[in-house]
């Protein structure tokens, strides 16, 4: 097993790390872990407004706001990092945008000098999963259009390592939640338990599946900075195992002290959703991950890094309950 040495005695190679697209939940809990070593970093993004809402508390962090469609602004914004995070998100009809954006980033990052450069990712290149879970050698095989465009973005990303100074790797995550993380399957589960409403879910919710605690993954990334021996590859970071969507719902609305109260919307109901919302219609084709989850097997990266700490659900549900409920309580 290799273990890092203690960051005190590699702090002085560092060098700055910045965020491209912080503003979103993954942003914040990977500056979280950054600041939390005591190292300063970089948030980039559209509006300042939500940088400075996100981050204008932490004396690490430096605010910048970038154009991501002009290659002159990635350029400056991101002069003077050493490593480059992308969490740049584009809406769900528009994936067609996600391997020309990251063209534009590589050449802008590359222009600026950065070293290394890491992409959040998804499960969505690898399609159906060939049985569970599955390790790094999983063939790459998407059957959907959202998986082909993910997979053009990091075809891209592993093309340019070891390219004009450049290292890039590809850290791999399943579906996430978490503490105010609204973009997730989930935020409807904790936002009805702790308004004592109905939750509004997307299923088949009895099928075992996969979540990662989104504050689990800041550690991994802040230490990916620093571990040259990471890059040129793909790795996968797993939860803590898999749970249904229903036993999640029935935990959270058992610390409110109340019976779940579920609409489920399956494959038949998103269609006809979808006749009116296109963002309704656009999760369709991913829908086969609900009743074919793809689980990862992450023991390549704990024998990287060493032992990856990582919150169970039961402790990961109340927090996330806890932190609707405290949302609840605000004045409207």
């Amino acid at each position: 097993m290799r273990v890092l040495p203690p960051l005190g005695v590699v702090m002085q190679g560092l060098g700055k790390v910045g965020l491209l697209g912080a503003a979103g939940a993954a942003g914040r809990v990977i500056g979280a872990a950054l600041s939390a070593a005591g190292r300063d970093y970089r948030v980039i993004g559209r509006s300042y407004d939500a940088l400075e809402a996100a981050f204008g508390h932490d004396p690490h962090a430096e605010i910048v706001v970038w154009n991501p469609q002009d290659p002159a602004s990635i350029r400056d914004a991101a002069a003077g990092l050493q490593t480059v995070v992308y969490l740049v998100g584009v809406p769900y009809d528009k994936f067609a945008e996600h391997p020309p954006l990251m063209e534009k980033t590589l050449a802008g990052v590359i222009a600026a000098g950065v070293e290394r450069f890491i992409l959040i990712g998804t499960v969505y290149p690898y399609g159906r999963a060939h049985g569970n879970p599955i390790g790094e050698n999983h063939p790459r095989e998407p059957h959907t259009f959202k998986g082909k465009m993910r997979l053009a973005q990091e075809n891209l990303v592993l093309a340019a390592h070891g390219h004009h100074g450049l290292s890039t790797l590809v850290l791999r995550l399943p579906d996430f939640y978490g503490p105010g993380v609204e973009r997730s399957l989930l935020n409807g589960v904790f936002e009805g338990a702790a308004s004592g409403k109905r939750a509004q879910m997307v299923g088949p919710v009895d099928v075992p599946h996969e979540f990662v605690y989104l504050p689990d993954v800041g550690p991994v990334v802040e230490a990916l900075t620093r571990t040259p021996a990471a890059y040129g590859r793909w790795w996968h970071l797993a939860g803590t195992g898999t749970i249904t969507q229903r036993e999640i719902a029935r935990q959270a609305y058992a610390l409110a002290g109340r019976p779940p109260k579920l609409t489920v919307a399956g494959k038949t109901l998103l269609r006809l959703f979808g006749l009116f919302n296109p963002l309704m219609r656009e999760m369709v084709e991913m829908n086969y991950l609900l009743s074919e989850p793809v689980v990862l097997d992450d023991s390549a990266l704990s024998a990287l890094l060493g032992p990856i700490g990582k919150t169970s659900y039961e402790q990961g549900i109340r927090q996330s309950f806890e932190a609707a409920r405290d949302l609840a309580r605000l004045p409207a």
